[in-house]
């Protein structure tokens, strides 16, 4: 369902998995997550997806009072977009682990393993994304100071009731969300689909460009895998469907770029 005029368009995809509908905008993945009446959103995508969020939850007959929470999978500029506005706004609880602090605090502070100027002449093909994210807002994201925190192993107490599977490498506290009933995992920039670096596709870890350590990354691949679930819904590119070791064999086979 595309959301917007034609140049800036949004994507809602409904049921990516059971009562899981992606919300795609500027080469970014967010998620709204429904359990009964009420929603968990899944990242905070870009700026200018904010008015697509609201577009969104009318298009499902909810509304931001049935928002229960904002969860991030880590706090990189292009998952944090939103999340003050919905904080300040909505009144919406944000949730992410405390490794991430201080990237949500300040969120061009972050680690990555390789200088990103040269990614545009290396990799042209990742040109048309990066530059749909800027002019979506990548260059002035908000940061947020409070959050509720989580650990490896918790289940939120939130629609979905999103279990945390630790996955550091691209940030020191990303976490993948598993839906143990759906069998689906939010898989945040742990496994993607899509390299907004790169432009490459397929089941991959992001370049180094945006990931801390990559060696980590590909290790975290394992717990991915483990999560046996059916399907992966990535925070760039599309869902992965035939299975999450299938989608961390691939990844693994293709490296770190």
């Amino acid at each position: 369902m595309p959301i917007g005029p034609r140049r800036f368009q949004a994507v809602l995809t409904r049921n990516v998995a059971q009562g899981v509908h992606r919300l795609a905008h500027a080469g970014v993945n967010c998620y709204l997550v429904e359990e009964g009446r009420a929603v968990t959103v899944v990242d905070a995508a870009l700026p200018a997806t904010w008015p697509y969020l609201r577009t969104a939850l009318e298009a499902l007959h909810r509304g931001p009072s049935d928002v229960a929470a904002l969860v991030l999978t880590h706090a990189h500029f292009d998952h944090l977009g939103f999340a003050r506005r919905m904080q300040e706004e909505w009144d919406v609880p944000v949730y992410a682990h405390p490794a991430e602090r201080t990237i949500a605090a300040h969120p061009y502070r972050y680690a990555h393993e390789n200088p990103r100027a040269s990614y545009p002449i290396r990799h042209p093909g990742g040109v048309p994304i990066l530059a749909a994210m800027a002019a979506a807002g990548a260059f002035r994201v908000q940061g947020i100071d409070e959050f509720t925190e989580f650990g490896p192993g918790d289940e939120l107490d939130l629609p979905g009731r999103l279990r945390v599977v630790f996955t550091p490498g691209h940030t020191f506290g990303h976490s993948a969300l598993l839906l143990e009933g759906r069998s689906a995992l939010l898989c945040g920039d742990a496994l993607v689909t899509l390299d907004p670096y790169t432009g490459f596709t397929g089941p991959r870890i992001v370049a180094g460009a945006a990931t801390a350590d990559s060696a980590q990354a590909l290790d975290s691949l394992r717990a991915i895998a483990e999560t046996d679930a059916d399907r992966l819904l990535p925070g760039h590119g599309d869902p992965w469907r035939t299975g999450a070791a299938a989608a961390a064999a691939v990844a693994r086979s293709v490296g770190a770029s």
